[in-house]
């Protein structure tokens, strides 16, 4: 009996040890499989992006003359270093006052490889010259930003500035590589054809620009979803806390810098192949200046509003500055008041009234949006006229007395011209605060409702 209680304990136990693991692995294989879950495709963002893609491709269709060909050029340009300058900006807090640097030595890296390619020295198609203007933005943000993103907030800030200002100068001391105050100019239309593109009609080059302003912005979008993206979004929240996890705030910000520079360099790149000329002017602190401003009224806060400052920087610098000598001026006093009413941007006024709208409550804000329309338009209107008078008298005086401001002739000379547009300025800037308040209680009163809406939903 021994023996056979023995015998059955020895049989029994390799049995009982061999059901062991089964039993204990049973949970988490069947985690695994609830792990893998079919995740719906975001038809929303698909609509997004695929719209994005058709209006780059419909553009030249819709506004075919060669003036309309330029313009979206340049937009299409403005919008890949913009939402380069943004990476810093809006994405990692870096106020930079010399990101035209990057942009600009790429430019002259394009036209130098460019006049390469034209010589015959260099066997490399020309639709991959902006690349060349990439890698050299890179390769310079990767040196100057070593030093640069050491320090943060105001101290990068300057930094930056002196980094600005140093390569401006350099540009009138080394003639040999910057071309002086004449610039380098190229031709684009070198090599043999590929697939009959030649580059040569404007048309061509629109196509190409709007190709990397495509990928460009997928892959800036796509960088601020990655891990690196969102520590990024942590260094400009709280710098000490990343370091106290474990990360390093300024590695964080000299890959991000670099990377702005590399998409900053592609915008250079097209620039010059755009163009076919390069000047001391695109490394200037005018333009980081402009980078700056309007990345600022489009709205840095959100990605897609680095795309509409590009825009406004186009119009600005194109449009508005042959319909007056003025423009500037304009200019400041728009980004005046965006600093005093919609700190935000033109992207934070379409968000927040997206989520008005979501909610059912935007019918009843257009008359008090009409009213500050239209009071700010009267103000506009007055001190237009009268900077235009001013502007008139001093520059125009040859022409005569008499000019045109809004289908309206005024005489400079008289003082009734004078006088209503003072009048005009007053009671429009007058009716605009009366507006202004009454818009802020409505305003106020449909966020309030907006939130006990939430509170409710909530509590379902």
């Amino acid at each position: 009996m021994a023996a056979t209680s023995l015998t059955s304990a020895r049989h029994e136990a390799p049995t009982t040890t061999m059901t062991t693991p089964t039993t204990a692995t049973a949970p988490s294989r069947t985690a695994r499989r609830r792990s893998y879950r079919f995740q719906p495709w975001n038809v929303g963002r698909w609509l997004i992006w695929g719209g994005f893609a058709l209006l780059l491709v419909l553009a030249p269709l819709l506004w075919s003359s060669s003036f309309a060909l330029t313009m979206l050029s340049q937009m299409g340009i403005a919008i890949i270093v913009c939402l380069s300058y943004n990476l810093l900006l809006g994405q990692g807090g870096m106020l930079s006052f010399g990101h035209a640097v990057y942009s600009g030595l790429g430019a002259y890296l394009a036209i130098h490889t460019l006049n390469q390619v034209g010589a015959g020295t260099l066997a490399l198609p020309v639709s991959l010259v902006p690349l060349v203007g990439g890698l050299g933005g890179g390769l310079f943000a990767l040196l100057l930003g070593h030093v640069s993103t050491r320090k943060s907030g105001t101290t990068f800030a300057m930094i930056t500035l002196g980094v600005g200002e140093l390569v401006w100068s350099m540009s009138l001391m080394l003639p040999e590589f910057f071309g002086g105050e004449g610039g380098i100019s190229s031709n684009r239309v070198v090599g043999p054809p590929v697939l009959g593109i030649t580059f040569g009609p404007q048309i061509q080059v629109y196509y190409l620009i709007a190709l990397y302003c495509f990928v460009c912005t997928a892959l800036m979008f796509a960088f601020t979803r990655t891990p690196l993206g969102r520590m990024l979004n942590a260094v400009r929240d709280n710098a000490e806390r990343v370091e106290f996890i474990g990360y390093s705030a300024s590695r964080i910000r000299w890959i991000a810098f670099t990377i702005a520079g590399f998409f900053a360099g592609i915008g250079g790149g097209l620039a010059a192949l755009n163009f076919e000329i390069v000047t001391a002017e695109v490394v200037s602190a005018h333009r980081s200046g402009a980078y700056l401003l309007f990345v600022f009224l489009g709205g840095a806060i959100f990605f897609f509003g680095p795309i509409l400052g590009a825009i406004l920087m186009v119009i600005a610098l194109v449009l508005l500055s042959e319909l007056t000598m003025a423009w500037l001026l304009y200019l400041g006093l728009v980004f005046l008041f965006m600093v005093m009413y919609a700190p935000g941007g033109l992207a934070s006024l379409i968000m927040m009234n997206l989520r008005v709208a979501a909610f059912g409550r935007l019918r009843t804000l257009w008359c008090a949006w009409l009213g500050l329309a239209g009071t700010a338009l009267a103000a506009l209107a007055g001190l237009g006229a009268m900077v235009e008078m001013v502007y008139h008298r001093q520059l125009d005086a040859a022409l005569g007395d008499r000019m045109r401001f809004l289908g309206a002739t005024l005489d400079v000379r008289s003082p009734d011209a004078w006088i209503g547009a003072l009048l005009l300025l007053l009671t429009g800037a007058g009716l605009f605060e009366l507006a202004r308040r009454q818009f802020s209680r409505e305003w106020d009163e449909t966020q309030e409702a907006i939130e006990k809406e939430i509170k409710r939903r909530e509590s379902l």
